[in-house]
């Protein structure tokens, strides 16, 4: 599978990247400054483009089989995120892709009937423009995103560099806890799924999350 990658050089994209060449797709890492990742990964193509910019968007995506957005949100301007999500609907409708699946956030994710994780104190009063941010991009997703496959693919409560395990619980829309009531999931198990989304679809159209 040929695949372009928004935010490669993250925490999450990192992990995806590796995930994505360990099973030998092909990845194209997208970003402002993409040359120091090609530097450091040989076995990938490196383009320079705005995810702001659809037309951008829509160069640097042609000819691939989908698309992976894992940019997170800007402390100083949270709006850009769903910004970004509206540009790359438009972008790749006007490059004939697909196929995308966007890296979210989880305080959309509900932990009772009506309330959604970001109503909680869970969530700091610092954080909330960034998670709202990402509810926003969902809200984008579901009302525009018309003929596109995409999938928004919501972490636990806390995601964090960790061991590569394969083994974990995948949900919809509520936010996945174990027994103790924590939630949470490495990076590294987080890339196995979303791979997994990509090479075997099961939720287009949907919002999914996962947990240990």
């Amino acid at each position: 599978m040929n695949i372009a990658l928004f935010g490669a050089s993250g925490m999450i994209g990192q992990r995806i990247l590796a995930e994505a060449t360990r099973r030998g797709h092909t990845v194209t890492a997208i970003g402002r400054n993409p040359s120091k990742l090609a530097e450091s990964h040989p076995g990938i193509a490196a383009v320079a483009s705005n995810v702001l910019d659809p037309q951008q968007v829509a160069a640097a995506v042609a000819g691939h089989d989908a698309v992976v957005s894992s940019i997170a949100p800007r402390h100083d301007s949270p709006e850009d995120l769903p910004n970004a999500t509206r540009s790359l609907i438009a972008g790749l409708a006007q490059a004939g892709v697909k196929r995308l699946v966007i890296v979210g956030g989880a305080g959309s994710l509900y932990v009772a009937p009506g309330v959604q994780l970001v109503d909680t104190p869970a969530i700091p009063d610092e954080w909330r423009p960034m998670v709202l941010a990402h509810r926003s991009s969902l809200d984008l997703l579901r009302a525009e995103g018309g003929a596109l496959e995409w999938s928004f693919f919501s972490p636990a409560g806390l995601i964090r560099p960790g061991e590569r395990t394969g083994t974990f619980r995948l949900g919809l829309d509520e936010l996945i806890t174990d027994a103790q009531g924590n939630s949470s999931i490495s990076a590294e198990d987080y890339a196995v799924a979303l791979l997994d989304e990509l090479e075997q679809p099961k939720h287009i159209r949907q919002r999914f999350t996962i947990g240990y």
